[in-house]
């Protein structure tokens, strides 16, 4: 086998390939062996029918097998030999083997591109301090006051407001039918938070416990059942009871109940290191961002677009999913898929730029993730997602992913790195900075 290697582009490889007669009578004789070895036919042993005969009765199989299979160890020998490391899948460009022929295809694919860089260690990086206040933490407390508030039914008889809890039967018609999928028995939902459609609500709220109404409503453009969307239906609503939250009160028996805690000023002083813990990360992060992307503006370097692509894809797929589990559909925004990927293309452009530079400075320092690094962070995504270890991993094993996943946990290596060799100055928080609003986040 022989090779020539093309450069088509600073970031894309196109390698040509030609293969003598007898590397290919070679392949084909191996793969009609394997074939043979399990035929059985009227007249032979098996495992002793003539190959002339084997491949006459499995060629297209023999050949498209011989060919992937011949493909695949020229690859493989091409890679070590070059020492490429493909950032993309390989694209092939070939037709079939043919007995007594030479074997000539290509195969392209995209690699990181090769530049010089700045300066990075010692580099100045500024952070802010983290500061907590009380309302700050004020405020988480009042989140475990509503987790841990009991609902009580309101005996009034009077229609429900804002901010109660409702539990209802509903169930929508068209032309007298019943419509499958929008019908809910003893459905509990917090009236004025914007989860349901407004004039559903308005319904709602004009009934009295043990009431039922109906009400002509029109479906949003937007509704995840498309046979829907747009659609006007009559919906019927009974309304069970009201509740209201109950509060329970800042005490001993709530900082126990909240985790354990023997005071409620131990509870206010875990919230507050808590708080100052993830501050802190965020702070970091910010700093490392600032540092990076200054770091980038001293470095100019072609994009291998399958990476651009493929972040593409991530953000209108992230946003799609978004979308339905409220309820709608991606096309509810009035955009196109194109107009989405020219409205991402920015982002994911400096999203690759920024880990072409973290892998760079990885290899110049070497700097690897081990498997056991990677195992572990896939047990920690499988915990927070509510899965099991092995099977996100087959996921990612399954899907090519873990090549990508070495080098996003490569990149946060090469990230520390530049942290860690920087000067570091504390600066106070910015004016204006909301860390009322972060703690409510």
């Amino acid at each position: 086998m022989e090779y020539n290697v093309e450069d088509v582009s600073p970031v894309k490889k196109k390698i040509n390939v030609q293969a003598p007669a007898d590397e290919v009578h070679a392949a084909l004789s191996a793969a009609t062996a394997m074939y043979g070895k399990d035929v059985e036919m009227k007249g032979f042993r098996k495992g002793k029918v003539p190959s002339s005969v084997v491949e006459g009765r499995f060629k297209k199989k023999i050949y498209t097998e011989a060919t992937n299979d011949l493909i695949n160890v020229h690859i493989n020998q091409i890679m070590s030999e070059m020492q490429f490391n493909p950032l993309s899948r390989i694209d092939v460009d070939a037709d079939l083997l043919e007995r007594g022929k030479d074997f000539n295809y290509s195969i392209s694919f995209e690699v990181a591109p090769v530049f010089e860089l700045p300066p990075y260690k010692g580099i100045g990086i500024e952070e802010e301090e983290v500061q907590v206040n009380t309302d700050e933490v004020d405020l988480v407390i009042n989140r475990i006051q509503n987790n841990m508030a009991e609902l009580v039914i309101i005996e009034e008889e009077r229609p429900p407001k804002d901010n109660e809890v409702v539990v209802i039967d509903f169930e929508a018609f068209e032309d007298g039918k019943s419509i499958e999928g929008v019908k809910a028995d003893n459905f509990q939902m917090t009236l004025g938070e914007g989860a349901a459609l407004p004039d559903f609500e308005e319904l709602i709220k004009e009934l009295k416990p043990g009431e039922t109404g109906t009400r002509e409503i029109t479906l949003p453009d937007d509704f995840i059942n498309s046979a829907l969307a747009g659609k006007t239906v009559q919906m019927q609503v009974t309304l069970h009871s009201i509740k209201e939250k109950k509060l329970p009160e800042v005490d001993e028996e709530l900082a126990q109940k909240a985790g354990g805690f023997d005071s409620v000023e131990k509870l206010k002083q875990v919230i507050e290191n808590s708080y100052k813990s993830t501050r802190k990360e965020l702070h970091k992060s910010s700093a490392q961002k600032k540092a990076l992307d200054d770091l980038k503006t001293r470095v100019d370097f072609e994009l291998p677009d399958s990476l651009v692509q493929g972040r593409i894809q991530q953000k209108i797929t992230a946003l799609q999913n978004q979308l339905e589990k409220k309820g709608k559909r991606l096309e509810s925004i009035g955009k196109t898929r194109e107009e989405l990927a020219e409205e991402f293309r920015p982002h994911a452009e400096d999203m690759v730029k920024s880990q072409l530079f973290l892998l760079a400075v990885a290899k110049t320092e070497g700097l690897t993730v081990s498997e056991d690094e990677m195992d572990a962070y896939i047990q920690k995504q499988a915990q927070a997602g509510g899965q099991e270890p092995a099977q996100l991993k087959k996921f990612y094993q399954d899907n090519n992913l873990m090549f990508a996943l070495q080098d996003t946990l490569l990149a946060d290596k090469a990230m520390e790195f530049i942290y860690e060799h920087a000067e570091i100055k504390m600066v106070p928080p910015q004016t204006g900075d909301s860390t009322v609003q972060s703690a409510q986040a």
